[in-house]
């Protein structure tokens, strides 16, 4: 049977330990998608940022070679080679002045194409030292099938397209430098003329991209819709053919601006921008850097869930004993009532259910322990003289034999007999009520000389004392001190009740011969006859 205590308390941690675990739960669902929310915010707010910077430098590239691609249409005057001679000059003059304002430009050229004319052939600057463009020996496009685009790609690419176009890397001829292009073709009354460009160093590009950093291990990359790579910090792409090229994660080309994806093993999140050259900018970096932050935090929530857990459940154990404690002493005083016990202490007296249930418990007590001693007193107390009757002496002699058997004998008592003389003359020639009278002051003088000792009423007019401790050494002055009590009485009493004529015996217990309380009792009543006989054959001499 578990305590209410132990109910309490069990009850009162489950009920911890649900509100915990709830809390506990809802705080890392919280925390999780927050911290979710927060690392996609943090990538994208990175991915636009890159996306911005990298489109401010694209569409600075872009806009220098279509304004020298719309100045030189405009200023073509024809296709004769003076016409074109003088058109290169000044296309060229104007060409530097843009490419001049442009950062990272390694190369401008305006390439004319064999078919229209086979003496003007364009020009060709470079900047490898970064001291300013100089002019630098064009290459000989006759030298090579223009309709292979796969070959002089920065010419043959834009002139079968049609439109302008980024280039992905490729190796310059010649200057054997990685660069990346953009070109867009020249067109005279419909004739295709040729191609402008710029070439800018791959490396410049490279550092702008890898300067978008997240985390330990992410990165920015560069790729095309059809997942293409144009620049990625941990591929060679220029070394990459159309057959080596890396096929792109399942997951990269999705549509979603965030993507979960899988590369090297590793699980990976990432988000893409378009740029406005057509690439996308993709951020990626491995989902367990980006949930770091909050697994460390849902561990902490966690240790400081279990110790207020445990900080709760002592609390809860020691304000369970507190509560308990008063109830506790409410059941031991019950018990003890149960056996008859009223004589206990409750001490609990708060102005609460429990301070008013002990209240309570101690007034029912009070109110039986008062009825029970009235009880008594109407069960044991003699009704005349208010000393203990026959069955308070019975008892009484009961618990003595109890007594004596524990000692094995070793007890020190007397009982004494008293037996008041001429009670039923009293009666018959004065009446009941001077009878009553007169055993009353018998019964005085007997408690006043024997106030230690318990006095009994044990018949009409028959008393009897037990003698212990201090009366019980001093029996033979208390003798002496009945006797002259009962004829100081007699000689300042006029009328016959109120005087006092007891006979007395008094028997002391002797383990030799007395076996039994009872013993000592039938000695004191032989006692008491033979001093009544002798005090009855003294008055009548």
């Amino acid at each position: 049977m578990r305590s209410l205590r132990t109910r309490i308390t069990l009850m009162t941690v489950c009920v911890i330990v649900i509100a915990v675990a709830l809390v506990t739960l809802l705080s890392v669902i919280f925390i999780r998608n927050t911290e979710q929310r927060e690392s996609d915010q943090l990538l994208l707010l990175l991915c636009e940022t890159g996306e911005r910077n990298l489109d401010y430098y694209f569409n600075s590239v872009q806009k220098s070679v279509r304004k020298v691609a719309s100045f030189a249409e405009a200023d073509l005057e024809g296709l004769e080679t003076e016409q074109l001679e003088r058109h290169m000059k000044r296309v060229g003059k104007y060409f530097d002045e843009m490419a001049s304002k442009t950062n990272g430009v390694l190369t401008y050229y305006y390439r004319v194409d064999p078919a229209v004319s086979e003496t003007v052939k364009g020009f060709w600057y470079t900047d490898l030292d970064g001291e300013g463009f100089v002019p630098h020996e064009v290459t000989d496009i006759t030298l090579y099938d223009t309709a292979d685009i796969s070959r002089l790609v920065w010419f043959t690419v834009p002139k079968y397209n049609g439109q302008p176009i980024w280039l992905p890397p490729y190796i310059t001829d010649n200057l054997d430098i990685r660069v990346i292009s953009y070109n867009v073709p020249i067109y005279w009354r419909g004739q295709f003329v040729g191609v402008v460009g710029i070439e800018i160093d791959y490396s410049t590009m490279a550092e702008q991209v890898d300067s978008i950093r997240l985390h330990s291990n992410g990165y920015a990359f560069l790729s095309d819709a059809q997942g293409k790579l144009f620049y990625h910090p941990r591929i060679d792409v220029s070394q990459l053919t159309e057959e080596t090229m890396p096929a792109a994660p399942e997951g990269m080309l999705d549509e979603s601006t965030f993507i979960r994806y899988r590369f090297e093993g590793v699980d990976k999140l990432a988000a893409w921008l378009p740029l406005s050259n057509g690439m996308r900018l993709n951020i990626t970096v491995p989902v367990r850097e980006t949930e770091g932050d909050w697994q460390s935090l849902i561990l902490n929530i966690l240790i400081v869930a279990l110790e207020a857990l445990a900080a709760a459940s002592l609390f809860t154990m020691l304000y369970s004993k507190r509560i308990t404690k008063p109830l506790e002493a409410l059941t031991v005083a019950a018990e003890q009532a149960d056996k008859g016990n009223y004589d206990f202490t409750l001490n609990y007296s708060k102005d609460d259910e429990v301070g008013r249930l002990t209240a309570t418990f101690k007034r029912l007590s009070d109110h039986m322990k008062a009825h029970i001693s009235d009880l008594n007193k109407r069960v044991y107390v003699d009704a005349l003289t208010s000393v203990r009757n026959k069955g308070a002496y019975s008892t009484y002699l009961e618990e003595m034999q109890n007594r004596l058997e524990a000692a094995n004998g070793q007890m020190a008592f007397a009982v004494g007999v008293f037996d008041c003389d001429d009670l039923k003359t009293i009666n018959d020639k004065y009446g009941h009520e001077k009878g009553d009278l007169y055993l009353k002051n018998a019964s005085r003088l007997i408690c006043r000389v024997f106030q230690h000792s318990p006095v009994f009423r044990i018949g009409g007019d028959e008393f009897s004392v037990i003698l212990q401790n201090e009366d019980f050494r001093n029996r033979d002055a208390l003798v002496r001190r009945f006797e002259k009590g009962m004829a100081d009485v007699c000689a300042a009493s006029e009328n016959k009740w109120e005087q006092v004529h007891v006979a007395m015996g008094i028997a002391v217990y002797d383990p030799r011969s007395d076996h039994f309380v009872i013993d000592v009792v039938r000695r004191a009543d032989k006692v008491m006859y033979e001093n009544k006989r002798v005090r009855k054959s003294a008055r009548n001499a």
